[in-house]
């Protein structure tokens, strides 16, 4: 699959990608800001997501509420995240409104501010506050992401703390927090749109321009709070965490740092959670869920984030009634086995298939294709990266495995976060 590219800057520094697609009569609009709960300052974490909440109160020539409605109402659909390194808001249209999507954008990054209100911001940051305690707080399990990060990355980085934002947090951000946020971050020279799908070019452009270009460039985004770059990258030694909790599982998560998203070395990572946990076949799966069953359910995954250092995550969930400590040592059992010995050629085949399998149905996707040529320019300027990726997948011997799990995936690189049920919860500690 070759996916078309073309791309072009506004005056104002606005970064647009265009990729045609007239095989269906729809046009999937993507806007990267090139912000993320990273950009937060101490004592204001949450302000990126509690933002992209906001976005949706109405702008000066868009009524309360009514961006979204204006889009389903022509058979679009829309929503927006936030994550640790951007805010992205995405819509897909019939090709005919096309011109009502990037209205819709446009007034709300030119003519944001003139709607806002005290009562729009106190509304959201309660939908936030409720959203923590459903997704964080009082879910089983619901807080080991935000676990995992204070322990793998120090307390000046900023991935040490959650996307969501801690309560405190939350209730402190008052209206002209929000209003400086939108100032800094929300500019035309700090976003990347890109228009996927069934357009006209000389059009699109036209449009594009026309609402677009008259909004100013913004005052420059500041550099990352803390420190960013991780040198060492490895944690310097292995970190503990028990946690007893409300669930009805044991659970145990292993984390390590490894090399950020865009370097060859994650790419090698990726691989090792696609042999890890890619299926019924991978090792995991086979060995600790259907030969040994010391685990109900197993997952490995990579986070693909560009900050000094991303995160590879093992995780084992326990048999009803069963300690953790098996699951663990299983785990950290088939690491040392990837780490001694390379997988074998057919077992490096499995996994590059399966990997380009899953990338080739996801670019399938007018929607897909247009988020990831976003993120490809927000974080790399490369859009062209889209068609040449696979390439660096291939390239992943399983030498390269053997040497990526002996070098990084290392006792003194590790993070264990387990999560045990109240009651088994020794008498002193659970009082």
């Amino acid at each position: 699959m070759q996916i078309p590219i073309e791309r072009t800057t506004l005056d104002n520094g606005l970064r647009v990608v265009l990729s045609q697609d007239h095989s269906l009569p729809v046009v999937s609009l993507n806007l990267w800001y090139n912000v993320g709960s990273r950009n937060e300052v101490s004592g204001r974490t949450g302000l990126a997501h509690l933002f992209e909440h906001m976005m949706f109160q109405g702008s000066q020539n868009v009524p309360d509420t009514q961006h979204i409605a204006l889009v389903e109402r022509v058979g679009g659909s829309i929503n927006a995240s936030t994550w640790l390194d951007r805010t992205n808001y995405y819509a897909t249209l019939p090709a005919s409104h096309l011109e009502l999507g990037l209205w819709l954008e446009s007034d709300r990054l030119g003519f944001y501010l003139p709607a806002l209100t005290q009562e729009k911001f106190d509304n959201q940051r309660e939908v936030v506050k409720n959203e923590r305690r459903q997704r964080v707080d009082n879910a089983p399990y619901g807080d080991w992401d935000e676990r995992l990060q204070r322990l793998v990355y120090p307390p000046d980085h900023p991935y040490h703390h959650s996307v969501i934002g801690s309560m405190d947090d939350l209730d402190a951000a008052t209206l002209d927090d929000v209003r400086d946020f939108f100032r800094t971050f929300y500019a035309p020279d700090n976003a990347v749109l890109t228009l996927c799908g069934s357009f006209e070019r000389d059009e699109a452009l036209r449009l594009i321009d026309r609402y677009f270009g008259p909004i100013p460039r913004g005052p420059g985004v500041p550099p990352l709070p803390g420190r960013p770059e991780l040198e060492p990258l490895h944690i310097g030694g292995e970190v503990r965490e028990t946690v007893h909790s409300a669930v009805a599982l044991a659970r145990v998560h292993v984390a390590y740092r490894v090399p950020a998203y865009g370097t060859q070395d994650y790419y090698v990572a990726d691989v090792v959670t696609e042999l890890l946990a890619g299926g019924k076949s991978a090792r995991l799966y086979r060995a600790l869920v259907r030969e040994r069953r010391v685990a109900r359910a197993v997952a490995a995954f990579v986070l693909p984030v560009v900050t000094g250092a991303a995160m590879l995550i093992l995780r084992g969930t326990v048999p009803p009634g069963d300690a953790p400590e098996p699951v663990e040592a299983a785990l950290l059992e088939e690491l040392g086995r990837l780490a001694q010995e390379p997988p074998a050629a057919e077992e490096m085949e499995r996994a590059l298939v399966s990997l380009e399998a899953r990338r080739v149905l996801e670019l399938q996707k007018v929607s897909e294709r247009a988020d990831q040529l976003s993120m490809l320019t927000t974080y790399f300027d490369q859009p062209e990266l889209i068609n040449t990726e696979m390439d660096r997948y291939r390239a992943v011997t399983a030498e390269h495995v053997r040497d990526f799990v002996a070098r990084h995936l290392v006792a003194d690189n590790r993070v264990v976060l387990t999560y045990v049920p109240q009651a088994a919860a020794p008498a002193a500690e659970a009082a």
